[in-house]
């Protein structure tokens, strides 16, 4: 893996979005409601520069049709097979990748094909710190697929009747599937009497593993933008990746964003999709100053009880 140090720091709250690409309304609904002055500058002009970036998109299509099937992709070094089976034993890993074949490869980071059309700078510039300098294979490896990292302050509150409010700064904050838990899962806990079980859903933040979609000769990025951003910015050829391969497209339903299994071909079948190396690309990538904001996730709990007759 080539190693160049080349990361400069953002100013500010900065997100790096990617024009040109779906959706024209997506970019204007951005500037408008989270940029510093946003509703002061001209949707007119804005059209313009995506059109711009559109036009060249249209170019690489003739001179760069095909790029994103010549992805270099192969199997992890042998030694580093220890670090992949405790990534595989991890309750993450098994309950984020349990429907599709996943391997872990070392893929090629410019010509992954990309969906997400944006990158938070400031988080780039964490990561990138946090990596440090002249990393090693492994290193490399656990930062690509993390089991242990820290996580952003959560400010919880409880709202009126049985409603609670969850902030984050982070984009990553999320609401996980509720659970059922049977007594012998519940540990010491204090009730008014005996539990037959209880209802849960816990609130935290997805596994962050650097994840693909492989159908094809094409890769797709599906997790990790920000971690593969910040390797690619450090001059970083290559990451560590878990790629799930789909062959069908009910089998995309199972693990791609809904932008992807909606539009299949535009990715995977398109003569010049986009793809990491894009970000890079001054023409198709604009820094933005973003107002603050965060993420918030409100449960509410409502119980109904009512009785049954046997007619």
């Amino acid at each position: 893996m080539k190693h160049r140090p080349n990361l400069t720091q953002s100013k500010g709250n900065e997100l790096l979005w990617l024009l040109g690409q779906p959706h024209l309304a997506d970019y204007l609904d951005l500037v408008a409601t989270k940029v510093v002055g946003g509703r002061d500058i001209d949707p007119r002009m804005l059209t313009d520069e995506w059109r711009a970036a559109n036009d060249i998109f249209y170019e690489l299509e003739q001179c760069e049709a095909g790029i994103a099937d010549e992805i270099d992709a192969v199997p992890i070094d042998a030694a580093l097979t220890p670090l992949a089976d405790a990534v595989r034993a991890n309750a993450w890993f098994r309950d984020s990748f349990d429907n599709l074949p996943a391997s872990f490869m070392r893929v090629e980071l410019d010509k992954l094909v990309v969906s997400q059309t944006h990158v938070e700078c400031g988080f780039a510039d964490m990561l990138g710190t946090a990596l440090g300098p002249g990393p090693d294979d492994a290193t490399l490896f656990q930062f690509c697929l993390p089991l242990d990292r820290p996580t952003p302050p959560v400010r919880i509150q409880r709202l009126s009747g049985d409603r609670f409010l969850f902030s984050c700064a982070s984009n990553d904050f999320r609401a996980h599937r509720p659970r059922l838990l049977r007594p012998h899962e519940l540990g010491p806990i204090d009730s008014i009497g005996p539990v037959a079980a209880m209802v849960g859903i816990m609130i935290g933040f997805g596994s962050n593993f650097m994840s693909a979609i492989r159908s094809g000769s094409r890769i797709l990025l599906q997790n990790g933008y920000h971690r593969a951003y910040t390797l690619r910015r450090l001059g970083f050829t290559h990451a560590y990746c878990v790629v799930e391969d789909v062959t069908r497209k009910d089998e995309l339903k199972l693990t791609a964003d809904d932008e992807v299994a909606t539009d299949p071909e535009f990715y995977f079948a398109s003569k010049r999709p986009p793809i990491l190396r894009d970000f890079f690309d001054e023409r198709l990538a604009k820094a933005l100053p973003m107002l603050p904001s965060e993420t918030q996730v409100e449960v509410e709990i409502k119980v109904r009880s009512s009785t049954a007759t046997d007619c």
